[in-house]
């Protein structure tokens, strides 16, 4: 019985330290990453471990606090060195890192520390409407204004350049001729809280 009991023990431990543990860079809302933290609380195989943010009144800082995941806020020196960034998701073990909203050029220090290992959503259908200043409404004002017919979500890995890393991901909505901008981006919403997660999850294995 107890050789039975170390044995349990030992798997326990063993789980946890399987567990990857997952980094999220978010500017804004976080409603992305309120759903992503979510979805992994119930995830044997990852965990969400650490919240990043460039703005200290951005409300993903709340939604972190809440659902007690720690939070940190940087200035933007930093974000351009990386050296103190690289530093927290070291102590915090982190794995892997996922950009959700998030509107600041990932350094290139992080980069090389982590191949392969960070990843984006994009509002759209990449390589349309991407780039430095493409973000939010501004990029479902720009399908609009282009009488695109479907516009959509793309999950890519990053690199030095805004969206051009390779696709990993991408799922579409129709945008109809009276479409507002607002009303598209209640369809890509929908889309990126129904895959974010999931891709995720794959990627992680």
């Amino acid at each position: 019985m107890q050789s039975f009991a170390h044995f349990s023990l030992f798997c326990a431990l063993n789980s946890s330290i399987m567990k990857k543990n997952i980094a999220i860079f978010a500017s804004g809302s976080g409603s992305n990453a309120e759903n992503i933290i979510r979805y992994f609380q119930k995830s044997d195989s990852a965990t969400v471990s650490l919240v990043l943010s460039n703005k200290s009144d951005a409300y993903v800082l709340e939604r972190s606090h809440r659902l007690k995941v720690p939070c940190n806020v940087f200035p933007k020196e930093d974000w351009i060195a990386g050296d103190e960034i690289l530093a927290i998701l070291q102590e915090y073990r982190i794995d892997f890192i996922v950009l959700a909203g998030f509107l600041v050029r990932v350094p290139d220090l992080l980069l090389h520390a982590y191949p392969g290992k960070i990843i984006n959503i994009h509002p759209a259908l990449l390589p349309k409407f991407g780039g430095k200043g493409m973000y939010g409404d501004k990029v479902h004002e720009a399908v609009v204004a282009a009488g695109e017919k479907e516009s959509g979500i793309t999950i890519h890995y990053i690199n030095e350049h805004y969206d051009e890393g390779s696709i990993i991901f991408q799922a579409t909505c129709p945008v109809l001729p009276d479409d507002s901008p607002e009303e598209v981006a209640k369809k890509v919403h929908a889309l990126e809280y129904e895959h974010f997660p999931r891709i995720v999850e794959e990627i992680l294995g």
